[in-house]
């Protein structure tokens, strides 16, 4: 019963338009308009509005999606695994579309001209106000979570001009990630006065055992009670830092998931929603294995499918991220279960979608104190900078170009992080493009010995986070990207046997165990870690170096995708 056809109807308005096409942004945009994006035909008594991994971005940006996301084990070649003109396919998306810009990484410069930024949200609040007058009663929104980081102004007020952006929104639900490295004390403040349930079934307190927050909310909507069960990210004291949140543990609790969905049709709820921060795979694994879960809206790992993936009777949406998507599930529930759904992931193209005037006015509010040192220009780019990829994307590489320079190093290493905009060629660096990658409440850029074995070490752990075949040992990120140093992966290896042939890439210089490197990097887990903060390193380099343009890397060579 999945319908495409509405989604499509935006690839087919603007299929003519192609990367070799003489056409501007005007003739994009005479042939798109806010009704073609929100284009949809209702379907039964239940609308679900989804919204994940925002990143605390308010205003709109470019956003290039991975030409490289390797799948392992059953998940290889599979959704979210394809890129490019294989997702194209896999979809049938039109090359030069708006949904292809939109989609994959297929001629990302070209068609950012033509179709402008992406996201925003004053845009997703007149989308998410369209629905709600359209369906009424009918539409519960969700927060996947990584909402309240990943920008200066969120970090500068822990998390507060989101917080009172996303209050015009009104979701009536939430969870979480990102949001807890902020700390216990913060993350307790910020929930009790968010006016609606903060959802984390899997997180209890270290002491007592005892849950932290709310499991599960019941909700009716279009007269179907509901119950959304919130999952916050599973791995949160491993891939950050546990120090600040010393008394809280998470994990999967398969069990407890479980325990909760058969409680909640106990209790009568006709549809079983979870609000997930699991990740894509372990999403599909837990849709496998947990009964009774009508569908899962999946975050963490940045994915965005057109469509839901079916596993049995349970639907698996992915949303994307940094404010680029909307997604909207109608479903006709009936009789305790799902007879039919629509769906459709709405492009958030801040061209042609309308801004709301009550959110612009509170996102300028928010950001006004900020505003001047958020504009302050510190170099130009002639290279396309993004992030999101298996492997090094470019601004990554710029990041590790200025830690080497910076912090005299021979090695740099630089977080294997999903979020943060792109910036096109031409456009100039702010401090805001530069804090837009790295607003982290753990900044300091450390410079220490290590020996080669320690350094494999570390390439190791972080691939059978990426590679492990079984979903519930990876957590969602993507490699350590490095600077200075080359490698060998072979993705198919099992743990500790994946990574050879390491060298310096100055001098060509095999790596040898024994031997002890220079190694500068940033977003360290350990507590008291000395070094300025990452913005602080960037903008020094960039005040030297003034132009960027970078090399293709070729540092990684990967055997077996």
């Amino acid at each position: 019963m999945i319908s495409r056809r509405e989604f499509f109807q935006v690839a087919a308005a603007t299929a003519a338009i192609g990367p070799g096409a003489t056409s501007g942004r005007a003739i994009a945009q005479q042939k798109l308009t806010q009704a073609d994006l929100l284009a949809f035909e209702p379907l039964g008594n239940v609308t679900l509005v989804h919204l994940t991994d925002l990143h605390a971005q308010l205003r709109p940006l470019y956003f290039r999606e991975p030409s490289i996301n390797i799948g392992v084990g059953e998940a290889r070649g599979h959704v979210p695994h394809l890129t490019g003109a294989n997702y194209l396919r896999r979809f049938g998306i039109a090359r030069g579309s708006a949904a292809a810009y939109a989609m994959s990484d297929e001629n990302f410069e070209a068609l950012a001209k033509t179709y402008g930024r992406v996201g925003g949200l004053d845009r997703i609040a007149t989308i998410v106000a369209a629905i709600r007058a359209e369906r009424g009663d009918k539409v519960a929104l969700l927060d996947g979570g990584d909402t309240w980081q990943g920008s200066w102004t969120a970090l500068a007020t822990k998390g507060r001009d989101v917080i009172d952006c996303m209050a015009l929104l009104k979701p009536d639900a939430m969870t979480g990630h990102w949001e807890f490295t902020y700390g216990t004390d913060r993350v307790k403040e910020a929930v009790a006065a968010l006016g609606f349930p903060f959802l984390a079934l899997n997180l209890r307190d270290s002491e007592w055992n005892e849950r932290v927050f709310d499991p599960i909310v019941m909700i009716e909507r279009g007269g179907v009670k509901i119950a959304v069960l919130g999952q916050a990210f599973p791995y949160t004291p491993i891939a950050n830092p546990r120090w600040m949140i010393p008394d809280w543990s998470f994990g999967i609790r398969e069990e407890e998931v479980q325990a909760e969905v058969d409680g909640a049709r106990a209790a009568g709820a006709a549809l079983v929603v979870l609000l997930s921060h699991n990740g894509f795979d372990v999403d599909r694994k837990m849709a496998h294995r947990v009964r009774g879960v009508d569908v899962i809206l999946s975050g963490h790992t940045h994915d965005a499918a057109p469509e839901p993936i079916l596993v049995g009777k349970t639907l698996i949406v992915a949303s994307g991220s940094s404010g680029k998507f909307v997604s909207r599930l109608d479903l006709d529930v009936r009789g305790g279960e799902v007879k039919a759904y629509r769906h459709k992931l709405i492009p958030v193209l801040s061209d042609v979608i309308a801004p709301d005037g009550a959110m612009a006015a509170e996102i300028e509010h928010v950001r006004k104190p900020y505003a001047a040192d958020l504009a302050r220009v510190l170099g130009v780019t002639e290279s396309t900078l993004y992030r999101r990829g298996n492997f090094n994307g470019t601004f990554d590489d710029l990041l590790c170009n200025a830690i080497l320079q910076e912090r005299d190093a021979e090695i740099a290493l630089s977080p294997g992080f999903r979020w943060g905009a792109s910036l096109l060629p031409g456009q100039n660096i702010t401090f805001e493009d530069v804090t837009n990658v790295t607003a982290i409440t753990y900044p300091n850029v450390y410079r220490s010995a290590m020996t080669g074995a320690q350094l494999k070490a570390v390439l190791e752990d972080v691939a059978d986070n990426l590679f492990n075949a079984d979903p519930y040992y990876q957590q969602g990120g993507d490699m350590v990207r490095v600077g200075g140093l080359s490698y060998t992966i072979d993705v198919t290896k099992e743990r500790s046997r994946r990574i050879s042939n390491m060298a310096l890439t100055r001098t060509g210089a095999a790596i040898e165990p024994s031997r002890d490197y220079q190694v500068a990097g940033w977003a360290s887990v350990n507590q008291n870690v000395e070094g300025p903060p990452i913005w602080d390193v960037v903008s020094e380099y960039l005040a030297t170096t003034g132009t960027v343009k970078l090399e293709q890397n070729r540092a990684v060579e990967v055997i077996g995708a």
